[in-house]
């Protein structure tokens, strides 16, 4: 193991004389705009700013050894390392300062993440994949600290996956495997068990992953000591260090101000990753940072003097602008001309960048300021709205907030008249109001017509007496047919290989498609998640298994900091339709019977949340998304799995549709609304209901994210005048949104002859064994006696009162 490498003075002036100059320039370049970056932070102009200063040669030294198809998974330090590779120019870094809703200028999110958070382009503007191997790669920024360990993990595996498995129509995604996957960190992030749970995932998979580690001794304004054992994180690491008889890692440790050492380093470390698909580690120490963490604070009030000279000192621009000097590859007066020119051509990008934010807003301006005018002189209120038009007037550096405050200001003052005037006024507004809006929600869902939303309903069929099978056998044969169908597909999870998966969903695949594509996977919930997303990126079709629902929260943060986010926060630049499976609702016990939907709908917009009834079902969904392109959370019902399904003839082609509901039982007094497991138990119960007299119409949602977007429900209530939202979620969960969605936005309120109402799981988890389900979550009793209470209410006379 290469645990340090000393000082290096060998280079070649003749082989990398231009090659220094340029990166001089790049890190000079790059340190000018965190100056100013942090500048503009100070002056208003921005809200925010966390730059890569002290981390610029190490960055150089990275994208010297970065290829086409290679993959980025960072952070937001790595501005100099953008620059370095053509994809990130001063003015783009200023517009991403500055949140420029202009994705043409704000190349990165169209201004939907803060400055520092990188991407590029892997859509085309028909949906199409752009060719990831003709192009350097950077996946999309989170803040979350370690937050990018789980994506790098599938980014580096999906070299695995295409070097070792024949996947059709694969050129665009990969090179026979060749690619390697980046991931950046901070010294301070690598306390997080998420850092720690990827390595050791990496190490077990063997994936060409490098991974480097800023060092700069502080996490804030935290220090080392207070972070890391040993103050020393490749010391931690250690035991991971490959050897003649295991594998794992190959750690280097190269100090960040030493250029050629650093040049070494990253070259050793790409042929090893690229060659040998081993995983790296590069801890880059003795790292500055010359601004402090952020525009938030100054580090001076937690750095001593002493710390803060030998960071002067220290600095790995001023050591590279020395070693340049004394290796006589240029002058001093080379570097001061060369050094003023960039100061110049930063501060020309920051005032270009700057205007071309504002024109657009003061073209709105002055076009506002006309229409308020007008419409001041056309109305009875001339006075409080020619005052709203003079405060805009003073306004000189405009915001859309600042027009759309004022315009809605003023049609208040105009309530009651009638004029052309007040009309123009009218329609500028709402015009203003939905582009605006626009660029701030878009893209939370797939846009494009290849929506897994599109893709037609296509019933299961059955032969003249079809075969009575356990809900298992229909999943695990739509699963063979998926894998035979789809060359891209694979699945993985705690248990899903040798045995088919805890309830045999799965059963015998692994040995029909290879250890890859069915593959067993340790007890780690987020980095399981973040081998789908980085799988997914790259153009395979992963189906990610979490045993139970109830451990889906082990990954929460990376479904909903990183997949659900991802194609809103990259304007569908990018997509990951990975689909995570998983199974839930109606057991024992209060790890095993998840139904906690209420967090989940609204943690995870941005993907489905489908929530099938049957397995036949749950089939059709998989079949339907994998026709589309979108994340997807599908939860099985846990007690279905032995239940008895007649077996469609058509498995592999049937497709459940996403959003839509389903009548299950014709009703005429009240609307029952369930889904999942529950559903048999409402079904049950409206059974026993025909039975005193009340007819109930059962509604399953089948999905909850999107939900029921024909307003089907609104129709069933239209007959029955009455709702019931049956949910094994606690109070106020699942049902609330349910009704909220009825309610307000199908307007069903118009409708009802009784309040709508709920019937939840109680607040508890649910207790353990069957006692402890019936009086945790709704029953058939419960259904019962709730729905003969409103009809009661309703008409006591037929239906007297019943305790």
């Amino acid at each position: 193991m290469n645990i340090d490498s000393e000082a290096s003075n060998d280079i070649s002036f003749d082989d990398f004389q231009l090659q220094i100059l340029k990166d001089y320039e790049i890190a000079v370049t790059s340190r000018e705009c965190s100056l100013l970056g942090r500048r503009e932070v100070l002056t208003g102009k921005a809200k925010f700013g966390i730059f890569g200063d002290g981390k610029e040669l190490p960055q150089l030294a990275m994208a010297r050894s970065f290829r086409d198809g290679d993959f980025r998974s960072g952070y937001y330090r790595d501005q100099t390392f953008m620059m370095a590779l053509g994809l990130l120019t001063p003015k783009e870094f200023f517009h991403g300062l500055y949140a420029t809703t202009d994705i043409t200028k704000e190349t990165m999110s169209a201004g939907r993440q803060m400055g520092g958070h990188f991407t590029t382009y892997s859509i085309n503007e028909d949906g199409s994949w752009r060719d990831l191997t003709k192009q350097k790669n950077s996946s999309a920024d989170i803040s979350c600290t370690a937050g990018q360990m789980p994506r790098l993990l599938g980014l580096a595996q999906a070299s695995k996956i295409y070097r070792n498995v024949k996947v059709k129509n694969s050129t665009k995604f990969s090179d026979n495997g060749n690619e390697v996957a980046w991931g950046t960190i901070g010294n301070a992030s690598t306390s997080e068990g998420v850092f720690f749970e990827t390595i050791n995932a990496a190490g077990v998979l063997q994936v060409p992953m490098v991974i480097s580690i800023w060092d700069d001794n502080y996490g804030i304004s935290v220090h080392a000591k207070h972070q890391t054992t040993k103050e020393d994180i490749s010391k931690i690491l250690i035991g991971f260090q490959r050897d003649k008889d295991h594998k794992g890692y190959e750690i280097l440790k190269v100090k960040g101000w030493d250029y050629t050492a650093l040049i070494h380093a990253y070259e050793n470390a790409s042929d090893i990753a690229r060659d040998e698909h081993v995983p790296v580690i590069i801890h880059v120490t003795e790292l500055t940072q010359p601004q402090g963490h952020s525009t938030s604070g100054s580090h001076e009030r937690y750095k001593s003097e002493e710390r803060l000279e030998w960071e002067k000192e220290n600095d790995c621009n001023k050591r590279y602008r020395e070693w340049i000097l004394e290796n006589k590859i240029s002058t001093e007066e080379e570097l001061k001309s060369l050094e003023k020119n960039i100061k110049r051509q930063v501060r020309s990008a920051r005032k270009e960048a700057w205007e071309e934010f504002l024109r657009p807003h003061k073209e709105q301006k002055r076009t506002l300021v006309n229409l308020l005018d007008n419409a001041a002189n056309s109305s009875m209120n001339k006075l409080f709205i020619t005052k709203l038009k003079n405060d805009l007037i003073a306004i000189e550096e405009p915001i859309k907030k600042d027009m759309a405050s004022k315009a809605r200001k003023a049609l208040r003052y105009l309530l009651g008249e009638s004029s052309k005037e007040k009309d123009l006024l009218a329609a500028w507004t709402k015009n203003f109001l939905e582009e605006s809006q626009t660029k701030f929600s878009s893209h939370l869902y797939n846009e494009q017509r290849n929506n897994a939303l599109n893709v037609p309903e296509v019933r299961p069929t059955y032969d003249e007496e079809p075969e009575q099978v356990d809900g298992r056998i229909i999943l695990r044969d739509n699963f063979d047919s998926l894998f035979e169908r789809y060359s891209q597909a694979l699945i993985f999870g705690e248990d899903s290989g040798t045995i088919g998966d805890v309830n045999q969903g799965l059963e015998g695949l692994q040995k029909k498609y290879g250890e890859l594509r069915v593959a067993d996977v340790g007890i780690r919930e987020a980095s399981i998640i973040g081998q789908g997303i980085g799988m997914a990126l790259r153009g395979l079709r992963p189906i990610a298994e979490i045993q139970y629902l109830d451990y889906i929260f082990y990954a929460l943060f990376t479904l909903t900091d990183d997949l659900a986010t991802l194609l809103y926060r990259t304007v569908g630049k990018q997509r990951a339709p990975l689909i995570v499976r998983t199974r839930g609702h109606r057991l024992e016990g209060i790890w095993h019977s998840g139904s906690q939907m209420g967090g989940l709908i609204h943690l995870l917009r941005g993907m489905y949340i489908l929530v099938p009834r049957n397995m036949t079902k749950a089939a059709g969904f998989y079949n339907t998304l994998m026709k589309g392109n979108e994340p997807a959370l599908l939860i099985e019902s846990l007690n279905g799995y032995r239940l008895k399904e007649p077996k469609p003839n058509n498995l592999g082609d049937i497709c459940t549709p996403i959003g839509i509901v389903e009548v299950v039982r014709a009703g005429t007094d009240i609307t029952l609304l369930s889904y999942g497991s529950t559903l048999r138990t409402v079904l049950q119960a409206a059974e026993e209901l025909r039975e005193v007299g009340i007819d109930a119409e059962v509604v399953d949602a089948q999905s909850l994210l999107p939900f029921d977007l024909r307003h089907d429900v609104l129709k069933s209530i239209k007959k029955t005048s009455r709702l019931l939202v049956i949910d094994e979620d606690v109070p106020g969960g699942c049902s609330a949104y349910l009704i909220h969605e009825i309610i307000e936005k199908q307007g069903a309120y118009k409708y009802l002859d009784s309040a709508p109402q709920t019937l939840t799981a109680k607040a508890h988890r649910p207790a353990y064994a069957t006692d402890g389900d019936y009086f945790s979550k709704p029953n058939a009793e419960d259904i019962f006696e709730k729905v003969y209470a409103i009809m009661h209410e309703s008409n006591p006379t037929d239906f007297p009162k019943l305790r």
